[in-house]
């Protein structure tokens, strides 16, 4: 796979933005691992290759073990790997990025407030829908992970 476009080269002030919106999800307080292991499953469902590498290497740095990042895809098959809170936002990264699909229910969203307030849920979504933009910038223009470059 050779990448199509450099879309950091053709459009900086477009990624530099997508940029500072992933500032501003640093610094909301939510744990990065959290945010790591949101965009890893986010990024497993659009099926991105250069996220996956990227995030499966972010959340080693992180100190996450990995038997526990294999056990992304099927979080909820993995017993107490996963406290209630990462089950939580697994769960809503799921529902949100089949938003299409899912209509995202009130009982994804009941769930997901019993275990963040309406600020961390905010923020939470942010990163959904920026690594959800990120994946298609990434799929489209074939961008090279990592482990393959």
């Amino acid at each position: 796979m050779s990448q199509r476009i450099n879309y950091n080269e053709v459009a900086p002030r477009g990624v530099k933005a997508l940029a500072g919106v992933h500032v501003y999800v640093s610094q909301t307080g939510l744990a990065p691992a959290l945010i790591a292991a949101v965009n890893l499953r986010v990024s497993l469902i659009n099926g991105c290759a250069y996220c996956i590498d990227m995030h499966s290497r972010e959340l080693r740095d992180l100190g996450v073990s990995n038997e526990k990042i294999a056990l992304v895809p099927v979080w909820h098959e993995a017993d107490d790997l996963f406290d209630a809170r990462e089950k939580a936002a697994l769960a809503w990264a799921e529902t949100v990025t089949h938003v299409a699909t899912t209509g995202v229910p009130d009982s994804a969203y009941q769930d997901v407030s019993a275990h963040f307030d309406e600020k961390e849920l905010v923020d939470l979504t942010i990163a959904i829908g920026l690594m959800n933009a990120y994946n298609r910038m990434a799929i489209s223009f074939r961008s090279v992970p990592a482990a393959a470059s």
